[in-house]
């Protein structure tokens, strides 16, 4: 049997009837007030983008623009003619998968290229070819199962199911169906097993999400590693353990890695086989469900870390091949596998993957109340060679070429715009490498839509700072550049570091700074070496910076704030299947006779200070100097003035420091204080004021002098 494209299908006259009869319903009048609506919401004349305005060297790629919102809006208005609106179109799990009502359950299954599909599982001993799926022309397949004569359900909740298959090779198979909500990996095999999950008493939430916040301050977390044992750990064993010290460090958003099932568990949750599961070695759907509602108790904002970019090959246990085409969900060939992560590509143009994708991203804000997403490996989305060996300048020629991606372009246009359809307050996050210009501009401006990008380039600068200069030769133009090179009104979150820097074969920013004495030198009982003078001064000193100057957001990965020594090692073959490296230590921060405790009452410290100072919302920033002999650079962000001595011996006394402020200033935060695990060399200036100058100095209109110790960095607020 050939099958159509339902979207194209139905959007033709042969879709008759129940199509066709909306025409003359309240149903079809509201569609015209919703399509009245879309004009007023969207600008699809491209000479009146504000992206033009705002930045002239845009104009001569404007057919670039031209053709990706024609794109858009003609794929957008089909579905709003198909489907009624683009929510409707993404409410996909309302008519795929298992489909619970009073009379009985069904199951549906998009698979055009099968050839035959059966439902089978527990409830029924596994007999293969019992319940048979019937199809339709658009390439559904579908079953009704009625409730038993004593009204339960012929699937009981937590039964095991699968899909009994013969493919388009006419081989047949067992798939776990694609739109599956839960999963358990059998320990016998190892291999995973869809699970029908309809409990008879459901996890109702408590509290409503907390208000959009201000700024995001986010702990990037994985709830498998977030506990001391060598073992995976638990949502209520995160709820009830690590989501208090998120509270009392002063972070407003978490963001959870690896939530949708996959069945590697060393992929970091990046090779997703199961999109609709919540991954069931960390517990079940209403763990998480608690877990969230438990983080907006706090008043804490929480994002999953989405995958979106690729897709597990997996045959087992994902939809890689699902039934029997590898062009099902992916494009077919070479272009549909990524060579370097080994993972399927999706084919963003085919209506029922768009479907499929915008639905998932309504399910998990819906169903788990998540307040947005980080999307994962966006550059890899954006063009056509996927970033694979591909340099950016940052010119713009590099970006509107005939090597963007234009399909998946408007799916994630298509998905930014779901996302603030259903919840304005939500909140997206591009993890972009590249820099596309307009990726964090709304829709109606001429952007993308994300509300910010990472600022990948800075904590790849400090690794390579330490892994290949003196400090003698770090340059401070340099530093200063890589942490303000960002694009206009196109916000970032910024990090010193990430899970990424330290995965096997690299280490965490602690390790590179500590080195060996990470493992002998930590006790405050032993006195201090250079190296642990070091390590503490510029570990301090590396995160406050990149907080106040390198983006309008920030970024911590757990347990980095305190120093975590080591690195990130997932259970594999090659480490003997160990947990050892996959966990957090959390003790080591706990034990007060330890310097990691210092470096945590710092990271509260410093994460507070912007609750109290505001400066991540605020553009205005000047960067007074950044002298390259002395190791200074000196900044104003919001209502403080930043000083840094980079310097590894020099201390300046008297040390001329500039500021716009018109009065005396005080010290409000001081990276060498003892508390910290410093030495409070300008600690009798605690409380004391600095008398304001009205002397120009640095380009400024006033200046204060201070004492400013090497590998030291002082935090000033105006008394005014």
């Amino acid at each position: 049997m050939q099958y159509i494209d339902q979207g194209t299908a139905l959007s033709t006259k042969n879709a008759t009837g129940r199509r066709l009869q909306k025409k003359n319903s309240l149903f079809y009048q509201q569609a015209v007030l919703e399509n009245e609506e879309f004009t007023q919401r969207y600008q699809k004349n491209i000479d009146e983008l504000q992206v033009f305005k705002d930045d002239p060297y845009l104009e001569p790629h404007k057919q670039h623009f031209q053709v990706r919102n024609t794109k858009f809006f003609e794929l957008l208005e089909q579905i709003v003619k198909v489907e009624s609106s683009l929510k409707d179109f993404a409410k996909g799990y309302e008519k795929y998968g298992f489909l619970i009502s009073d009379t009985g359950i069904t199951y549906k299954e998009w698979a055009p290229g099968a050839k035959e599909v059966y439902l089978t599982g527990d409830f029924n001993n596994w007999d293969k070819m019992q319940y048979s799926l019937t199809s339709d022309s658009f390439g559904n397949w579908e079953i009704f199962l009625p409730r038993n004569d004593d009204g339960s359900y012929i699937i009981p909740h937590g039964s095991r199911v699968k899909t009994y298959i013969k493919d388009a090779n006419n081989q047949y198979l067992f798939r776990i169906p694609a739109w599956i909500r839960t999963t358990w990996q059998n320990e016998q095999n190892k291999i995973f097993d869809g699970v029908f999950y309809n409990p008879e008493v459901k996890y109702e939430f408590k509290h409503n999400r907390p208000p959009k916040p201000r700024c995001l301050k986010i702990y990037e977390v994985h709830i498998g590693m977030a506990g001391i044992e060598p073992r995976v750990h638990t949502f209520k064993e995160f709820t009830q353990i690590v989501l208090p010290r998120v509270v009392k460090l002063g972070y407003n958003v978490i963001q959870i890695m690896a939530i949708q099932e996959h069945a590697y568990y060393g992929s970091f949750g990046y090779h997703v086989t199961n999109f609709f599961a919540v991954s069931s070695r960390f517990g079940s759907p209403d763990d998480l469900k608690e877990l969230i509602d438990t983080a907006h108790q706090y008043g804490i904002t929480v994002l999953m870390d989405l995958v979106h970019s690729h897709a597990s090959s997996n045959v087992q246990d994902g939809i890689n091949q699902w039934d029997g085409t590898d062009y099902q969900y992916f494009h077919a060939g070479s272009k549909g596998k990524h060579e370097l992560w080994d993972s399927k590509l999706f084919d963003y143009s085919k209506w029922e993957v768009i479907r499929f994708l915008l639905s998932n991203l309504s399910w998990w804000i819906n169903e788990y109340q998540f307040d947005g997403f980080r999307f994962d490996g966006v550059t890899s989305m954006l063009y056509v060679h996927h970033g694979n060996g591909y340099g950016f300048t940052g010119g713009y020629h590099e970006y509107f070429n005939e090597l963007t991606d234009l399909d998946s372009l408007v799916y994630l246009m298509l998905a930014n715009d779901l996302i603030h359809e259903i919840n304005p307050n939500a909140i997206t996050i591009a993890e972009d490498v590249s820099g596309y210009p307009t990726l964090c501009r709304n829709i109606k401006e001429g952007g993308i839509g994300f509300d910010y990008r990472m600022a990948m380039a800075v904590p790849d600068k400090w690794i390579k700072l330490l892994k290949e200069f003196k400090d003698d030769d770090w340059d401070m133009g340099d530093i200063a550049y890589t942490l303000t090179n960002r694009r206009y009104l196109e916000k970032c979150v910024c990090y010193a570091e990430s899970h990424d820097q330290a995965l096997v074969g690299d280490k965490t920013l602690s390790m590179w700074l500590f080195d060996k004495e990470i493992y002998s030198q930590m006790s405050t009982l032993q006195p201090e070496t250079l190296v642990t003078f070091r390590g503490m001064a510029l570990h301090k000193m590396l995160r406050l910076i990149t907080f106040a100057l390198g983006g309008e957001g920030y970024l911590n990965f757990m347990g980095n704030e305190f120093g975590h020594p080591e690195w990130i090692d997932f259970p594999r073959e090659g480490n003997g299947w160990s947990y050892h490296h996959a966990r957090r230590r959390w003790d080591l921060a706990d034990d007060q006779l330890l310097r990691y405790s210092r470096l945590l009452q710092f990271d509260a410290e410093m994460i507070n200070l912007e609750e109290k100072y505001p400066w991540l919302p605020s553009g205005e920033q000047y960067v007074t100097e950044k002298h390259n002999q002395m190791k200074v650079i000196i900044f104003e962000r919001g209502s403080l003035l930043f000083v840094f001595n980079f310097h590894p011996t020099e201390s300046y006394e008297h040390f001329k420091v500039g500021t716009k402020f018109q009065s005396d200033h005080q010290i409000v935060l001081d990276t060498d204080d003892v508390r910290f695990g410093g030495h409070s060399r300008v600690s009798p200036s605690y409380g004391q004021n600095f008398p304001i100058i009205k002397e120009e100095w640095q380009g400024r209109p006033n200046h204060i002098q201070i004492y400013l110790p090497n590998r030291s960095a002082i935090v000033f607020k105006s008394i005014e």
